[in-house]
């Protein structure tokens, strides 16, 4: 299925990483929530995919039928109970995936800030830009250094050149 650069995408990161077994499962239940999402009554053009075991991408073409405020409450609503279900935390925003070594690892604020004090990560550190809103965004924006991310105003002060 082809999709418009501006799609509309949310980024759900989970607070550890999948195994198989739950990612085989959480993605048959994003394709069943993904093929009967609507907005009034309309089907939406969706997807979603599980990425490196540990971030859910819903996203909907909105050149057919856009995303309304109840559509994005049952997303909400349908993540919520994945997260019940699965024993996940999918809604904070705080939690920080970075690459350490060819490898994806998540740190909660506190973590992250001392991370950075102690230099281990630094503004070369590849984040994970979750905020991105649409396709383009998320090819282009998505992985990028400590520096060129939101993360370097939070974090500001101990961002190390």
């Amino acid at each position: 299925m082809e999709f418009s650069p501006a799609s509309k995408i949310w980024i759900y990161q989970s607070n550890r990483k999948l195994n198989e077994t739950e990612t085989d499962q959480l993605q048959q239940l994003l394709d069943q929530f993904a093929s009967i999402w609507t907005a009034h009554n309309q089907q939406l053009k969706a997807a979603a995919q599980i990425l490196y075991n540990r971030f859910i991408i819903l996203l909907v073409d909105e050149s057919q039928a856009g995303a309304s405020g109840c559509s994005i409450d049952k997303s909400v609503h349908f993540m919520k109970s994945l997260e019940q279900e699965f024993g996940l935390n999918l809604f904070d925003r705080f939690n920080t995936a970075y690459i350490d070594a060819d490898e994806i690892r998540s740190a909660s604020r506190q973590e992250f800030e001392d991370l950075l004090k102690e230099g281990k990560v630094n503004n070369k550190t590849i984040v994970f830009n979750n905020l991105v809103a649409n396709l383009h965004d998320f090819k282009t924006k998505w992985q990028v250094p400590l520096k060129d991310s939101w993360h370097a105003r939070v974090f500001g002060s101990l961002v190390q050149a």
